[in-house]
């Protein structure tokens, strides 16, 4: 069920969310693994079955449940703060060595032909 309805949401995500809110992922990284990883953890929680978490310090194993989701929903909450947080570091690190942004004479030109030498025979 889990896959079923995240193959779903991922489709919609990279095909019409991307469009709905205008952001540029050329790739779909954001709409199949963010959206796929928020909704497959948040449903982890809903559909979780016991005997495949069980250990020996909880034999019984975790099941799916409002309390369940509510603490993978925490988690999604924690692992987008950290992404983001480290991220922006990251990117202002860049920005400040080396920048983010090509000219945009070499954005007009293209990147393959501009940063990577790449023509057309």
């Amino acid at each position: 069920m889990i896959g079923l309805i995240t193959g779903v949401i991922c489709y919609w995500s990279a095909t019409s969310l991307k469009h709905l809110m205008g952001y540029d992922d050329s790739l779909d990284a954001f709409g199949v693994h963010g959206v796929g990883g928020i909704v497959g953890a948040l449903l982890t929680g809903l559909f979780a079955y016991g005997p495949l978490s069980a250990t020996d310090a909880n034999p019984s194993g975790i099941t799916g449940s409002l309390h369940q989701f509510m603490v993978q929903g925490e988690a999604v909450l924690v692992t987008i703060l950290w992404c983001g947080i480290i991220s922006f570091i990251l990117l202002k690190a860049i920005d400040l060595t080396m920048g983010l942004r090509v000219t945009p004479d070499e954005e007009l030109e293209g990147l393959d032909m501009s940063l990577h030498g790449e023509r057309i025979n």
